[in-house]
C-alpha cells in the first residue's frame, strides 16, 4: 500500500529551516498521523508524500507558497504596549483577538518597542523554506 487520497498515514519527521536549525521533530514522540488529502498538513509536504510506501524515507523541500505562505506586511500592526497583557510581553507570545469580521484572530508578538508592540498575524513560519526529513511508518484505510 502507498500513500494515497483518503488513507490514514503516520510519519516520523524532522523539520529544519534554511539555516539547518531544527524547529520540530517527532523524535522521541509519537508519529504524526493525518488523513491524506484532507488538508491536515501543509500542501507541499502532502504532495511529496503521495505514492510513498511504509519504510520509505525522503527529504522534502517546501517553498513558502506551499508551506505557510509568504509574509504579508498588512498582517503586521502596532498597538500600545499597555494594551498587551504583561504575561504576553515576550517575543513569540500568541494573543487572541477579534478581526474586523468578528472571527477570532491569533497574532503573535513580533517585536517589543519602547511604547508599542508589533503584532503579526502571519504564521511564524511564513516566508520560510521548510526542509523535512520524513519516513512513512504506517498507512491504513480509514476506519
Amino acid at each position: 500500500m502507498v500513500v494515497a487520497q483518503g488513507l490514514v498515514v503516520s510519519l516520523e519527521y524532522t523539520l529544519r529551516l534554511d539555516n539547518a536549525e531544527i524547529i520540530d521533530s517527532t523524535e522521541g514522540k509519537a508519529p504524526l498521523t493525518y488523513t491524506h488529502g484532507a488538508q491536515e498538513i501543509i500542501t507541499g509536504l502532502e504532495k511529496e508524500l503521495e505514492g510513498m510506501a511504509v519504510g520509505e524515507r525522503k527529504q522534502v523541500t517546501v517553498s513558502p507558497s506551499e508551506g505557510y505562505g509568504e509574509v504579508h506586511p498588512e498582517g503586521r500592526f502596532e498597538v500600545a504596549k499597555d494594551r498587551v497583557p504583561a504575561e504576553a510581553l515576550r517575543i513569540g507570545a500568541t494573543l487572541q483577538g477579534e478581526g474586523p469580521d468578528g472571527k477570532p484572530v491569533y497574532p503573535h508578538v513580533a517585536e517589543i518597542r519602547e511604547h508599542t508592540v508589533l503584532l503579526d498575524l502571519n504564521h511564524p513560519l511564513a516566508g520560510q523554506t521548510l526542509h523535512f526529513d520524513v519516513t512513512v511508518v504506517d498507512i491504513q484505510a480509514q476506519a
